[in-house]
């Protein structure tokens, strides 16, 4: 489960993926085999979240790992940037990008 405080040391990620209707849930089932059967067993990983606009035009994924450097092994990796090619035929867009938490309320 992700810890979202301002005071902790871990990487945030949020991405968010441009689709269609028609593809949404493709992407989404693509997706969760990703996490489940390769990103969530890398070093490093805490939590991750996955959710669905009400259009199904756009999924934003917020994933956890405990230091940068581990987020940025796993998307080097070769099977991620195969996983991302997969994506990428799914999607119009997507771009990970890398946060601090600033503040929670």
């Amino acid at each position: 489960m992700p810890q979202i405080s301002a005071q902790s040391s871990h990487q945030t990620v949020l991405t968010t993926f441009e689709t269609s209707p028609g593809n949404c849930q493709d992407l989404l089932e693509a997706l969760q085999e990703a996490y489940s059967g390769f990103i969530s067993q890398q070093p490093g990983f805490i939590a991750a979240g996955l959710h669905v606009n009400d259009a199904q035009t756009r999924i934003a994924n917020y994933s956890q790992w405990e230091r940068r450097e581990d987020f940025l092994a796993m998307l080097r990796s070769d099977r991620m940037r195969e996983t991302n090619r997969r994506l990428n035929t799914l999607c119009r867009s997507f771009e990970p990008v890398l946060y601090d938490v600033a503040a929670t309320f």
